[in-house]
């Protein structure tokens, strides 16, 4: 019976990132989101922007790297599945801190740096603020829960951790248990239950302009 091995190689692949630069001249902190599963970096730019206090920030939304067409047949993205789980971890980590990098080197950039994620970008959120090379002023989710195998404690000075009362796909339970994990590491967490769904509404996005003015 033939015998079959896996390999990987490694290869070079084009992301994608969108910027928003602030309504003022001069040095300003860094606000970096990641977006749903099946979204695009537009998406992630216009949650951004609808986030009172954002206009003085540089908004910058960051593209995953594994597109594919939505049950629609529009165009999305996905940060990764459980496949090659790890190596896809590293792989976005690195990618992250190269878009933060350049971003850096391109423009007056302040030292503050906040990150933001929604539903799968949560994951994303917290391992670029926990595993990356930069460390993060502020963490921002909304709708979507904190790895498992993350320490929060490590890499982040506070935390806004949102759920919609109706939302079907993070529960009561798993909001409830992270804001423990958050609290249990003796970082400063601003959690909001509002009234809504699996997405951002007024209601959200004034919550977390009142936490991003505390960053």
């Amino acid at each position: 019976m033939a015998t079959i091995q896996e390999f990987t190689i490694q290869t070079s692949v084009s992301g994608t990132y969108l910027l928003q630069l602030p309504s003022h001249s001069g040095p300003a902190p860094l606000f970096a989101g990641f977006h749903g599963y099946g979204q695009r970096a537009e998406d992630e730019l216009a949650l951004l922007r609808g986030i009172p206090g954002s206009e003085q920030w540089i908004c910058c939304s960051i593209e995953a790297l594994h597109p594919f067409y939505t049950p629609r047949g529009e165009p999305g993205a996905s940060w990764m599945t459980s496949r090659q789980r790890e190596l896809r971890i590293t792989e976005n980590v690195h990618y992250v801190d190269a878009v933060i990098k350049r971003v850096r080197e391109s423009g007056s950039v302040g030292d503050t740096l906040c990150f933001h994620g929604f539903s799968q970008g949560c994951a994303m959120a917290c391992r670029a603020a926990l595993l990356g090379s930069y460390r993060a002023s502020g963490l921002m989710l909304l709708g979507g829960d904190i790895p498992p195998e993350l320490s929060v404690s490590e890499g982040v000075s506070r935390v806004h951790l949102a759920r919609g009362n109706g939302d079907r796909f993070y529960s009561q339970e798993k909001f409830e248990h992270d804001c423990a994990r958050i609290r249990d590491s003796d970082v400063p967490v601003a959690a909001t239950l509002f009234r809504g769904e699996h997405r951002a509404n007024e209601e959200y996005l004034n919550a977390a302009g009142e936490f991003l003015e505390t960053v």
